[in-house]
């Protein structure tokens, strides 16, 4: 198995890209305009947001689940510049799941997941 923050940095450049994409079909916006929405679905404080609501609701399975969890609780020498480290920990976890379902070839997965939180974030 891969290491959880492994997948969570592959996981983070899933996510950024499907999120860019989504804003950029959006219309015609400028970069900077661009850059604030992007805000509103990659920090941490939302990426936290939008797994807590997922594993609330029951959209998450419970082997993903897992795995958000097993992110979680990984023992991190990174300190968040901008969030707690709570908040900081579950974002990771979404991140791994992400990596780790894309790794999977999984990728119908990942793209509900990110329709999820797009449809969160309206």
């Amino acid at each position: 198995m891969i290491n959880v923050l492994s997948l969570a940095y592959l996981g983070d450049a899933i996510y950024e890209c499907s999120i860019r994409e989504y804003l950029l079909k959006q219309g015609n916006l400028k970069v900077k305009e661009l850059q604030q929405l992007a805000i509103s679905y990659v920090s941490a404080k939302n990426q936290c947001k939008f797994v807590k609501q997922m594993i609330e609701t029951k959209f998450l399975k419970d082997d993903e689940i897992e795995i958000v969890l097993r992110a979680r609780n990984h023992k991190s020498h990174k300190s968040p510049k901008n969030t707690d480290v709570a908040t900081y920990k579950y974002a990771t976890g979404l991140e791994a799941l992400i990596g780790y379902l894309y790794l999977e070839q999984n990728i119908t997965r990942v793209e509900e997941i990110m329709n999820y939180i797009k449809n969160c974030n309206n």
